[in-house]
């Protein structure tokens, strides 16, 4: 066992973290009837239940027995959670836990994307996104994704430049758009036009479909095995994300556009990649568009993908070729590795080559943010 002492410490880039909205901050930046239909979290202890608020609708789901630490006004902020909405005490806590520069997400801010009204909805992003962004001004480790308003694409480009303007460096999608019109669609050009044309990041984290009255939007177990198969589910939508754009000729267009998957794994790459090219080569005559390169180019070069407790995804880098991936911590949700990052990391990496380690914890991160200072020792 590792006593993880400095000269022990292994540093590690997070491609998947998180800031908390603060339980005030639709009422502060937006009026009244707007920031009632707002995301927010109702949360009943006793039964375990946390009931999501968002434009007149409301959706239950169980709770861990973690979440008693959430505050007495249950608006979700426990202490971790407070300090991580505190620069310079999150700031401690990843020096603490070896965690250098890191990809922010939102957190409540994800059920956006179940909003229907296309004013609300982009009155909420420019409200999340000018909060974040001064966050991020506090330090050059920060690295916040702004979110987009899908509900039109008109929409969404305009505010993908405003953040460009305001200086992120990266920008989140669900990872099914909340319209008729899938990631295939024509319609959606623009985006992509613009995310290569402004050098932000596409990032899509797992979990982030739509809901519906009927609840997620896409298969839902329950019964006995219902949570892992739910948590399991989760991971599928980024992966069908990048499918999509690899599928309809995205990154044929837009060559200079990069997407990275957040805390859905890493192992998956190389799999999507073989069956991509396997549909592609044995059914060629219903193939359309018709590509440049064989899928799985695209996807070993366009697409990154961080995971957290994964035992294989090192050797989806190491032994199946895939250099994009990245390490991340969830900082500061509950299942995180707060606490025990560096025993995370030493039982992930202790018998990787050195190469290896390095490119998954600290070089994939910087390739796809070069401004962030180096980390420690590096």
């Amino acid at each position: 066992m590792h006593d993880h002492l400095d000269d022990d410490k292994i540093w590690a880039n997070s491609g998947d973290s998180h800031l908390v909205e603060p339980a005030d901050l639709w009422r502060t930046a937006l009026s009244p009837e707007l920031a009632d239909r707002m995301p927010r979290s109702e949360f009943d202890l006793e039964r375990g239940i946390e009931t999501i608020f968002v434009d007149g609708q409301s959706f239950e789901r169980r709770i861990p027995k973690a979440f008693s630490l959430r505050d007495h006004e249950g608006n979700g902020l426990g202490e971790r959670v407070g300090r991580g909405n505190d620069p310079v005490l999150r700031l401690e806590d990843l020096d603490s836990e070896g965690i250098w520069a890191e990809l922010i997400y939102p957190s409540i801010g994800f059920w956006m994307s179940s909003i229907h009204d296309p004013e609300l909805l982009a009155a909420g992003c420019r409200a999340i996104n000018d909060w974040a962004i001064e966050f991020q001004a506090h330090s050059s480790r920060f690295v916040c994704t702004a979110t987009l308003p899908l509900l039109t694409v008109e929409t969404a480009v305009a505010e993908l430049e405003r953040a460009a303007d305001l200086g992120y460096r990266a920008a989140y999608c669900s990872v099914a758009p909340p319209t008729a019109e899938d990631w295939t669609d024509p319609v959606w050009e623009p985006l992509w036009a613009t995310l290569e044309e402004t050098g932000l990041v596409l990032g899509y984290h797992i979990g982030t479909e739509p809901h519906d009255a009927a609840g997620f939007h896409g298969n839902y177990y329950r019964g006995p095995g219902g949570a892992i198969l739910n948590y399991m589910e989760t991971t599928y939508g980024g992966q069908r994300a990048v499918a999509k754009m690899i599928a309809s000729g995205v990154f044929d267009r837009y060559p200079g556009l990069r997407v990275i998957v957040s805390e859905g794994g890493a192992t998956w790459g190389p799999f999507v990649a073989d069956r991509l090219d396997e549909a592609y080569r044995q059914h060629a005559s219903a193939v359309r568009p018709t590509l440049s390169r064989l899928p799985s180019e695209y996807l070993y070069e366009h697409v990154y993908a961080s995971f957290q407790h994964d035992r294989s995804a090192p050797a989806a880098n190491w032994a199946m070729g895939w250099r994009n991936v990245c390490w991340g911590s969830d900082y500061p949700h509950l299942e995180g590795t707060f606490g025990h990052t560096q025993k995370t990391l030493h039982e992930l990496f202790d018998d990787v080559d050195p190469a290896t380690r390095r490119r998954i914890t600290i070089e994939t991160f910087e390739e796809l943010f070069p401004h962030v200072p180096a980390a420690p020792g590096t």
